[in-house]
């Protein structure tokens, strides 16, 4: 029996945690074994699971983070354990996410890769591997990741550090690292991540664009819109949007901006806030807490006429695609992969900050009305994004390498 190892901070947790925990179901169908080692937040999982290091070791890690900017380079007992874990099942293949996060040790970890005869695949959920600090560089239109990070604008920024800048270390060692696997291949989750990929250090490897799936069974048009009467929503034109955290990165305060302009026929509703963030929203602003609950998710995307997503710096946002899914048109920011979501008959795109043309995109789409949108967003959430197609293309890839191994 093949054996699939992955690693990720989360398990069945966040999107690249449910990513990853979708995928490990997809290979135990096709007939393989699955584990996926992680960090933290472990879920219920049909793979088997590893922790890598205890909570002691994540805190650990923050601080040498927050102090010194030595992210990914500490939690060395936690790794080399998880090496020889590793050891003992021996993956045919080995298949990294997020490798950020506090837990692992990325020297530990890569000097094991470049000396064993594993395949690695690796799943670009955001640019941390080609940078010497950022998770992304979009929103502050910085170029260094290109030739070489230094003096770096984000250092308080996620992993936020306090105290040094070692970006230039860091890249360094990075380019060091990820460039010394013998066999690596790349897979970034929108077209516009691969462009980047291709101007990166890692350019050389060889790139696969795979995009996120979700569960269209879930995610789907509603016949009827049953939150409408808990939100008080009869005969509003409803603007929903959602994310993990929201910041002006996000789009928040283009949200409160167009609070203000629009008329009381519409109403806007915001998923994944702050306690704090909720108590300062204007009035009509409906603000909710992170749920990990899809079927909840699932009911707001339906009973919603437009999805709106005013993201500075994105890569493939599953907002959009889980929008689309159930129906409901996405307006977005011409940012990063975000756009490729949709097309012409689902949905528009508009320049970053253009809070004019957020509201000319919302007027078009309360006056063409939601149901001329439906089925062509449905159809297309069925024929590109149905998690099954898209988590099959990494088995497909993984016998690819082995074929050719």
């Amino acid at each position: 029996m093949k054996k699939l190892l992955q690693i990720n901070s989360v398990v069945n947790y966040g999107s690249t945690g449910r990513i990853a925990e979708e995928i490990g179901q997809t290979a135990i169908a096709t007939g393989w074994k699955s584990y996926i080692a992680y960090g933290r937040n472990n879920r219920q999982s049909q793979s088997e699971l590893i922790k890598i290091g205890t909570d002691c070791n994540i805190k650990m890690h923050g601080l040498q983070t927050r102090l010194f900017d030595r992210h990914g380079l500490a939690s060395k007992l936690a790794t080399t354990t998880l090496v020889e874990q590793i050891e003992k099942i021996k993956p045919n293949i080995i298949h990294l996410h997020n490798i950020h996060g506090y837990y692992l040790n990325i020297e530990v970890l890569f000097h094991y890769l470049k000396n064993t005869n594993i395949p690695v695949v690796w799943t670009f959920h955001d640019c941390w591997p080609i940078t010497g600090h950022c998770v992304h560089f979009e929103f502050i239109k910085c170029n260094k990741w290109k030739y070489q990070c230094y003096n770096c604008p984000q250092k308080r920024t996620y992993p936020v550090s306090f105290l040094f800048d070692r970006s230039e270390k860091n890249f360094n060692l990075k380019k060091h690292l990820f460039s010394s696997l013998p066999n690596l291949t790349l897979v970034p989750v929108s077209n516009w991540l691969s462009d980047i990929l291709k101007e990166s250090f890692l350019k050389d490897f060889p790139i696969q664009v795979i995009h996120n799936g979700i569960n269209i069974e879930v995610f789907k048009p509603k016949a009827e819109r049953s939150k409408s009467r808990k939100y008080n929503l009869e005969n509003k034109t409803v603007i929903l949007g959602v994310a993990n955290v929201w910041s002006q990165r996000k789009g928040l305060d283009d949200f409160i901006e167009l609070s203000r302009i629009i008329d009381a026929t519409f109403q806007i509703i915001l998923v994944g806030l702050s306690k704090k963030q909720i108590k300062e929203l204007p009035n009509n602003i409906i603000g909710i807490e992170r749920t990990e609950s899809v079927n909840e998710l699932a009911e707001l995307y339906s009973i919603s006429d437009m999805f709106i997503n005013p993201t500075y710096e994105d890569n493939f946002p599953t907002t959009n695609i889980e929008a689309i899914a159930s129906g409901t048109p996405v307006i977005t920011y011409k940012t990063g992969g975000s756009p490729e979501a949709i097309d012409d008959s689902t949905g528009l795109i508009v320049e970053k900050g253009d809070i004019n043309g957020l509201i000319e995109a919302i007027h078009h789409i309360k006056n063409k009305g939601k149901d001329a949108y439906t089925s062509f967003c449905r159809q297309r959430g069925l024929d590109k994004y149905r998690k099954e197609d898209r988590y099959q293309e990494y088995i497909e890839l993984y016998e690819k390498i082995l074929n050719n191994k």
